[in-house]
C-alpha cells in the first residue's frame, strides 16, 4: 500500500519516496517483501502518489501497479482485494503492507505469514498485526490510531493477512500482538524518520 500523501511528514515528498537512512520506504518495504515467501507482490498506488508510481516503474518494472481511487487506506485496500481477487471469492490468503514500515525485513514479513498460518484451523486465517501503544511510546515514535483489545491499548502495525477472502474488513480477523521493533515503527511524523534512522544506524533492528 504506497498511495499516501503523506501531509504529516510535511514537505513535498510522497509518503512512500520518503527517504529513511537514504532510501526511500517503499524500497526497503518492496525489498522485504521480495525475500519473503510471498509469492507475488503488487503496488497499490493512487492519483495521490504519482511520483511513487512512476518511481516504481522505472525501478521495479515487473512490479504490478494496481491504481487505486485514493479514497483512503481502507477503501483503496479493498478496492486492491477486489481487482487481485477478479470478483471471485475464496481466493487465495494476501497479506497487505503499508509502505510506511522502513525497519521491515524478510523474517518479519515471513513471521507475520506463520502467524496466520497458525492461528488458522483450515488454512491461514485473517490477521491483523498490532503492536502496544506503549512499546511505540518506549521507542520515541508516534502511536496514532490506536485502539483497544483486551484491555489493552495497541496500534495497528499496517502489516496484515487476508485469509482467503475478498472481504478486507472480516469480523473474524485474529489480532497478533508483538513488540518486534521491524513492525512498531510506521513513519508518520519527521520524528519517527529520526528514529528509524537512529535504529539502522545501530545496525539491522532485531525482534
Amino acid at each position: 500500500m504506497c498511495g499516501g500523501r503523506g501531509t504529516r511528514l510535511g514537505g513535498e515528498t510522497e509518503k512512500p519516496l520518503t527517504p529513511v537512512a537514504g532510501r526511500p520506504m517503499v524500497d526497503r518495504v518492496c525489498d522485504a517483501l521480495a525475500g519473503s515467501r510471498v509469492e507475488t507482490a503488487h503496488a497499490v498506488v493512487s492519483p495521490h502518489a504519482s511520483a511513487t508510481r512512476a518511481h516504481l516503474i522505472d525501478e521495479r518494472p515487473d512490479l504490478p501497479a494496481i491504481d487505486a481511487p485514493g479514497d483512503g487506506y481502507v477503501a483503496d485496500l479493498g478496492y486492491a482485494i477486489e481487482e487481485i481477487a477478479g470478483g471471485k471469492s475464496g481466493t487465495a490468503p494476501l497479506l497487505t503492507v503499508a509502505a510506511d514500515l522502513p525497519l521491515l525485513d524478510p523474517e518479519a514479513v515471513n513471521g507475520a505469514i506463520d502467524a496466520a498460518r497458525a492461528a488458522g484451523d483450515d488454512g491461514p486465517a485473517s490477521l491483523t498485526v498490532c503492536v502496544p501503544a506503549s512499546r511505540k511510546r518506549e521507542l520515541g515514535v508516534s502511536a496514532d490510531a490506536a485502539t483497544e483489545v483486551d484491555g489493552r491499548e495497541v496500534v495497528p502495525a499496517g502489516i496484515n493477512v487476508v485469509g482467503g477472502s475478498s472481504e478486507s474488513d472480516s469480523d473474524d480477523s485474529v489480532v497478533h500482538l508483538t513488540e518486534d521493533v521491524r513492525l512498531a515503527v510506521n513513519v508518520n511524523y519527521p520524528s519517527d524518520v529520526q528514529v528509524a534512522e537512529r535504529l539502522l544506524g545501530d545496525g539491522e533492528p532485531d525482534e
